[in-house]
């Protein structure tokens, strides 16, 4: 889990979001608004957002209308969530089950603590492999 989470307000425009998306090298950003988690933006949502703001406009019409369009009017209201005191396979059946790459982190007054994406899930899985091929010498598994 990480747990300095970089967040927007849904009044960011949507160029900015991608900027700080390529900057931080992320794909998904919480939307906070008055201290509370209102939504989600991932870097798809950008992209599609672009995409779809771009036929028969020229270039400077695409400019314009890409710095007004805010995160609010792309972004997932009400994401799916977890809590800090969930396990890492309860968070992992909810990626999977909702077909999601990340999880914000609320605590018990909902405030946003982290956010776990299947990176982070695939690094630990990838650890504890790795833990264990140390720990035999048979091979702990292979790719058939």
């Amino acid at each position: 889990m990480t747990r300095d989470v970089i967040y927007i307000s849904p009044d960011t425009t949507v160029l900015e979001a991608g900027q700080l998306m390529v900057d931080r090298t992320i794909r998904r950003l919480p939307v906070v608004e008055d201290g509370k988690l209102v939504g989600i933006v991932t870097y798809g949502d950008v992209r599609g957002a672009r995409a779809a703001s771009t036929s028969g406009l020229d270039i400077w019409e695409l400019s314009y209308i890409l710095s007004r369009l805010t995160v609010r009017e792309i972004m997932t209201p009400n994401p799916v969530t977890t809590s800090p005191d969930d396990t890492i396979g309860a968070a992992a059946q909810l990626l999977l089950k909702h077909m999601i790459g990340g999880l914000p982190v609320l605590d018990h007054d909902g405030q946003l603590v982290g956010i776990i994406t299947e990176s982070d899930i695939f690094r630990l899985v990838v650890r504890h492999w790795i833990q264990a091929q140390d720990e035999t010498s048979e091979p702990y598994a292979r790719y058939e």
